[in-house]
């Protein structure tokens, strides 16, 4: 994950500082009202929602303990209520963003994930491409049956490709922002950088300020990505080492991608 610094700049601090919300067994009731309304916040793009609008039927549901919350979240994915608000008056590419967005935690990596959605809905329609989500290898990895989604794209992850933390900030536009309130639910944020492969410069949400706080993607820049390496030796014992790795700005997406491959964790990129 970036340092503190860069995620305050980046507006992303408080998915840097929490935790995810998973709602274990013998819960409270404060743990079932933390899980709803962080599902509802993920779910709805962190959209207002009336007291009128919400699914009570599966919140009771999940209360009794006769859904988990993976069964919730496509209960609220699969509502009219989510249809009304992402799916009608939306193009489906920019409706198959939104849903990556928010049933994954991340953006789309490139266009034939996009081309696969666009392609089931055709032949087997809305629950079939929500399920398609859900379902997948992918959520069941990161979420379970227990643990709301959350925002997985701003942190470097085994298997997760490098390409989509720029993306993410194409559809992120800070925590007090709502994906309703983009003003984009009429177009494609993606479709240039998907079509072409290209990723553009992570931009600060409210200043346009990169990642380091200077003009993102200068070539002349040495930039310094620390990493923490876990070294499991044949003992018990479990030990971190970190590293430093001085690299051009042509070279920082292969170093992260050979990072990821080895398990490294990075933990700050900055200017060196």
């Amino acid at each position: 994950m970036t340092s503190s610094m860069a995620a305050m700049q980046l507006g992303f601090e408080p998915f840097a500082e929490t935790s995810p919300i998973e709602l274990r067994a013998n819960w409270t009731e404060g743990e079932v009202q933390a899980a709803i309304h962080a599902a509802y916040r993920q779910v709805f793009g962190n959209d207002h929602l009336m007291q009128s609008e919400r699914l009570t039927s599966a919140e009771s549901l999940l209360r009794q303990g006769n859904v988990s919350v993976q069964e919730f979240v496509r209960a609220l994915a699969q509502s009219e209520l989510y249809k009304k608000k992402f799916f009608y008056a939306t193009p489906q590419v920019r409706f198959i963003e939104l849903t990556y967005k928010h049933l994954l935690g991340r953006a789309p990596y490139d266009e034939s994930e996009i081309a696969y959605h666009v392609d089931l809905y055709t032949q087997e329609g809305y629950e079939a491409e929500i399920n398609s989500y859900i379902d997948s290898q992918e959520y069941q990895e990161h979420f379970g049956t227990s643990i709301v989604p959350y925002y997985r794209g701003f942190a470097t992850q085994r298997g997760q490709k490098t390409v989509g933390f720029s993306r993410m900030f194409q559809l992120y536009r800070g925590y007090a922002n709502s994906d309703r309130a983009q003003g984009k639910n009429k177009s494609a944020s993606l479709t240039t950088e998907l079509a072409r492969n290209l990723a553009t410069p992570v931009q600060t949400p409210n200043f346009g300020r990169g990642l380091t706080g200077v003009v993102a993607g200068d070539r002349g820049q040495l930039y310094r990505v620390r990493v923490t390496q876990t070294d499991r030796g044949r003992t018990p014992q479990i030990r971190q080492s970190v590293r430093d790795y001085l690299v051009t700005y042509d070279q920082l997406s292969p170093t992260l991608q050979r990072l990821n491959q080895r398990g490294s964790r990075v933990t700050s990129i900055v200017l060196a």
